[in-house]
């Protein structure tokens, strides 16, 4: 890979970043001390900075999202003939690959075949609740069921409406008040257990805390339950095999609608095309974004049940009984081509397949670590991996954020950039993340392991 800066050196790119950037959850402080890192180049998995430093990324894009990798022509090439054609449209009209892209993930969800585009995993969450909650008041003009239930530890995104119902408390710090109508139940971590209790006498209690929560809040107003089907950025969570069929069950027997956040889990991340595969249930609704294109557009879509679109059908006369919600970006004509171009790569180079196998491997090999003190718990599902470090093995007490800082650091150093739990849980952002693009080989694997080993190896508590 040659390094293009665009006729700039390093030092002026520096420099314009200090002066005018403002970026993602970046406290800018530490910039008066150390370079800013500036990414500038990927092809396969690895990633190149403005220094002309390769990494293998273990990230994905930094937030799990380059699913088939970097340098994809194929996906480039579909955009650009598409922009040539046709950018745009609103949404409030379609064009071809608008109509393909949800014909093919009806395709792949066929219980959910009704899609509705936008253009980021927040803004499918918020539609999601809109939907539910619309959905409920035209179905039962006599009832208010609007309240939202999320999980503890779980993650749903930006906006107000979407930090209310993520279970992450730092994340919500300091940007109340936020919106009225959620309520939490507890995490699905076995590691540790919200009820002092373990696997598999435990009666499921983390699921059957959804009845508990209903009938606080009371059946006739709550519409939906939102779940991640693997705890993302909350800690790497992946549930037990029984605990969705609890979860569906309550959901049935007081009318919640089942929403399944698939942003992080969703086109092959996990081993299987959806991380809800896993556990052999039908949500109501799911919604997706990150790997849809594996971020070489902005794209997302909420997808529902054929009978919750059809409460939406009201006669002409009716000015308020249809969904009434736009997405001015969800009309971008080139993002729906390259969803299409990127799930044919997924089907076709069975990534999903891929990411089993060597999710598998990866995390076999991440096991061995468990032998060191530090490392309590190694977990996940495909290629979406957490190491939950601790102080003590047996008090299970976390290590700080500055040292998994410096272990994060430490790896970068041997090339391989893997991620960290930062303010989001109180007490507990102690979890090492990794997540690299699903067309990872053994080879890379075994790099980002040995990344591992080094840079735990040198914590000496």
């Amino acid at each position: 890979m040659n390094t293009d800066l665009g006729g700039f050196s390093h030092e002026e790119l520096a420099k314009i970043h200090r002066d005018h950037l403002w970026l993602h959850l970046t406290n800018h402080k530490l910039f008066e001390k150390q370079e800013p890192p500036i990414m500038v180049e990927g092809q396969g998995v690895i990633i190149k900075d403005a220094l002309g430093k390769e990494y293998i990324d273990g990230l994905s894009g930094g937030v799990w999202a380059v699913n088939v990798g970097y340098g994809r022509e194929s996906i480039v090439n579909a955009v650009c003939e598409q922009l040539r054609r046709l950018p745009y449209y609103a949404g409030s009209m379609a064009t071809p690959p608008y109509i393909l892209l949800a014909q093919k993930l009806a395709s792949l969800l066929p219980n959910l075949p009704k899609v509705y585009i936008s253009n980021s995993g927040s803004e499918a969450n918020e539609k999601s609740f809109k939907i539910a909650r619309q959905y409920f008041r035209e179905k039962y003009p006599d009832k208010d069921k609007y309240k939202i239930i999320y999980r503890d530890r779980d993650y749903h995104g930006t906006t107000l409406a979407a930090l209310a119902s993520s279970g992450q408390r730092e994340r919500k710090a300091k940007f109340g008040p936020l919106p009225e109508g959620f309520a939490e139940i507890p995490h699905a971590l076995c590691y540790r257990c919200h009820f002092g209790k373990s696997y598999p006498g435990c009666n499921l209690e983390c699921a059957r805390a959804l009845e508990t929560v209903i009938q606080k809040e009371g059946e006739d107003s709550v519409a939906a339950v939102i779940i991640e089907p693997v705890t993302a950025g909350g800690g790497i969570i992946p549930p037990v095999a029984e605990y969705y069929s609890v979860i569906r069950e309550i959901c049935n027997r007081y009318e919640v609608l089942l929403i399944l956040d698939e942003v992080v889990t969703g086109f092959a991340r996990t081993g299987l095309m959806f991380g809800h595969q896993h556990y052999g249930i039908d949500p109501d609704i799911i919604t997706m974004a990150k790997g849809l294109a594996s971020g070489y557009m902005p794209i997302s879509a909420t997808v529902a049940r054929k009978d919750i679109f059809d409460q939406f059908l009201v006669e002409a006369e009716d000015v308020s009984g249809y969904f009434r919600d736009i997405s001015t970006f969800g009309g971008c004509a080139g993002c729906s081509a390259a969803a299409l171009e990127n799930i044919k790569i997924i089907e076709e180079e069975k990534l999903a397949e891929n990411s089993a196998a060597m999710g598998k491997y990866l995390i076999d090999n991440l096991k061995e670590l468990e032998e060191l003190p530090i490392v309590g718990e190694v977990r996940g599902k495909g290629l979406l991996v957490g190491v939950e470090l601790v102080e003590d093995k047996n008090t299970k007490r976390p290590l700080s954020e500055k040292i998994l800082a410096q272990i994060v650091a430490d790896a970068k150093a041997e090339g391989v950039i893997i991620g960290r739990m930062v303010r989001s849980v109180p007490g507990h952002n102690n979890v090492l993340y990794t997540a690299p693009p699903l067309i990872i080989n053994r080879e890379g694997i075994e790099k980002i392991v040995n990344a591992f080993r080094v840079a735990l190896g040198k914590q000496k508590l």
